[in-house]
């Protein structure tokens, strides 16, 4: 069983708490991405499981075995950085086979693993090559290789395809999707990039202030943010968040916001009546927000006036910028949208997957 887990881990560099007395379960053969703005201390504890910093409180097991005081190379752990970490005057094949070498694992055993990795991926025709003679592409494959060839119980993966470029890194995503799925082992993976974590997790552990704020699939995360916070890291653009209050009217709630009413749908309103007559921030995801001149009302849906003010076409969407009263709303619209800047314009909000939070403790009703 390669689980890996942390036990009250903090992480203090003199009087600064990177991380905060966090528990965290990695099962066996997981995708656990890591994910969070910068000095969040998702990468601390990647490298506290990895043997690279000391853990200041608390203790990390691997496959059962606390390893706080085990040096990393016996932490039965492989590890792909940023910057790729080759040796530039070995060759692909000797940067792949050093540590086995180290190991003093047999020629032919090396061999077998090095061929055998560099087939997977796809990298047969570099080994002869030094990393200077390399794409950025290639390297991240070959210092992915260094990894696979350990055949380690635990990958541990510190924002590996942040140097690549958005194409680049989009071929990468699908080919560590497929790598997992093929050795069948258990990754951790840190990434600022919310794109990478939604895609690649089996479950996403986001992080802020060296705390964990929330775990959970990508969907649920997505669906389920449970305080501002989440609802405003988690989706590209972001969630809009509106300020406003519940009001209860002849039986039913509603939100007045920027001074429009906005019915709550029926199924909705158990589920909101505690925030009656509380300060409200209403968030709606911009993919949530039609152009009402391109789709009828619905069952939940809400019109609400707004002036475009930029406009920014990406092929199968037009992302629209506009003023909502005193807000900046963004909305993803269909291509066909006739929108033009400093025009106005008629949205339709689909109240049915709108999110309400306490304003004052930001915890989702």
């Amino acid at each position: 069983m390669s689980e890996v887990r942390l036990l009250n881990v903090t992480k203090k560099f003199k009087e600064v708490t990177a991380v905060d007395q966090i528990n965290l379960t990695v099962k066996d053969k997981e995708f656990l991405v890591l994910v969070g703005p910068s000095g969040c201390g998702k990468s601390t504890t990647l490298r506290m499981i990895a043997g690279l910093e000391e853990v200041s409180e608390g203790e990390i097991y691997i496959d059962k075995r606390m390893v706080n005081e085990i040096p990393p190379k016996d932490r039965d752990i492989a590890m792909v950085f940023q910057n790729y970490a080759l040796y530039p005057h070995m060759n692909v094949y000797k940067n792949m086979s050093f540590g086995l070498r180290l190991r003093k694992l047999r020629r032919d055993e090396i061999e077998v693993r090095v061929q055998e990795t560099a087939r997977i991926l796809g990298i047969e025709e570099l080994l002869k090559r030094k990393p200077k003679e390399l794409s950025g592409g290639q390297r991240q494959r070959v210092a992915m290789g260094r990894a696979i060839v350990r055949k380690p119980h635990v990958f541990l993966f510190d924002e590996p395809l942040s140097n690549l470029d958005a194409k680049l890194r989009v071929q990468m995503r699908g080919e560590l999707a497929r790598l997992h799925d093929r050795l069948e082992t258990t990754i951790v993976y840190v990434t600022h990039d919310q794109i990478e974590a939604m895609t690649l997790a089996s479950r996403i552990v986001i992080m802020d202030q060296g705390n964990i704020v929330r775990i959970g699939s990508p969907m649920d995360v997505y669906n389920e943010p449970q305080n501002l916070f989440v609802a405003g890291f988690i989706g590209s653009p972001a969630m809009n968040f509106i300020e406003g209050h519940i009001i209860e009217e002849n039986g039913s709630l509603l939100i007045i916001a920027e001074g429009n009413r906005l019915d709550i749908p029926k199924q909705l309103q158990d589920r909101y009546a505690k925030g009656k007559d509380r300060k409200t921030i209403l968030g709606i995801r911009p993919e949530h927000i039609y152009d009402g001149a391109l789709k009828g009302p619905f069952p939940g849906s809400e019109r609400v006036p707004a002036t475009v003010e930029v406009i920014e076409p990406v092929g199968s969407e037009v992302i629209l910028l506009s003023t909502f009263g005193s807000v900046l709303l963004t909305s993803r619209v269909d291509p066909q949208t006739k929108a033009k800047p400093h025009t106005p314009i008629e949205f339709l909000i689909d109240m049915n997957k709108v999110h309400l939070f306490d304003k004052d403790t930001g915890i989702a009703y």
